[in-house]
């Protein structure tokens, strides 16, 4: 608001550039902040990253995806609807940006170990994207990576040991080129409001 008000001085000529300068030497950016569809994260002191082994078994952390934009969701295989909604929009955004879609990662990190084997994420991803990374660590480190990024998981038992079902957050968390996270996409938000997001953050918003 103060950046727009000196803007708004600039017909005045010599006055208004004065302030302007003024304005950058305290540190206010005359740049455009960036609006958001989904919750602007930006400066966050949690959801600072994660080291998990990947359906390959090679352990990844933000800093592989440097230079993209990286959309990080939690959830598991067996997901009736939430997951593979969101995975099939962030599918569809990438394909919609044409070229730019290759500056987007999708990171699926799941929240049943104990069910998702590595060759089980492995096709469960590839039928949505072949680029999707999924992430699968040991219970204690699914722990730590939701503690991380205040994220809720629990299991619901079923009839039987093996006919549990997850809950599970239902967000995805949306990281800059830089690896910061700058944006909370809530569930239900749907593909044209991702896509804007991800935009803004290509664009260096």
């Amino acid at each position: 608001m103060i950046s727009r008000r000196f803007l708004g001085l600039g017909a005045l000529g010599a006055v208004g550039a004065a302030l302007l300068a003024g304005c950058d030497k305290l540190g206010f950016s005359s740049a455009p902040k960036a609006s958001f569809q989904g919750v602007d994260l930006t400066g966050a002191a949690y959801a600072r990253g994660f080291s998990l082994p990947d359906q390959n078994g090679r352990t990844r952390t933000l800093e592989d995806f440097k230079g993209k934009v990286v959309v990080v969701f939690f959830g598991f295989t067996q997901c009736p609807d939430v997951c593979p909604t969101t995975l099939a929009e962030l599918a569809q955004v990438k394909k919609a940006l044409g070229a730019d879609g290759d500056k987007v990662q999708g990171v699926f990190i799941t929240v049943d170990p104990e069910r998702d084997k590595p060759e089980l994420l492995k096709a469960y991803l590839e039928s949505f994207d072949p680029g999707f990374v999924a992430l699968r660590g040991s219970p204690e480190q699914l722990k730590e990576v939701a503690k991380e990024f205040k994220i809720y998981y629990a299991k619901v038992p079923g009839k039987t040991p093996d006919s549990y079902t997850m809950d599970h957050t239902a967000a995805s968390f949306l990281f800059d080129p830089q690896g910061r996270v700058r944006v909370f996409s809530r569930y239900g938000a749907g593909a044209t409001a991702l896509m804007s997001d991800i935009k803004a953050l290509i664009a260096g918003q």
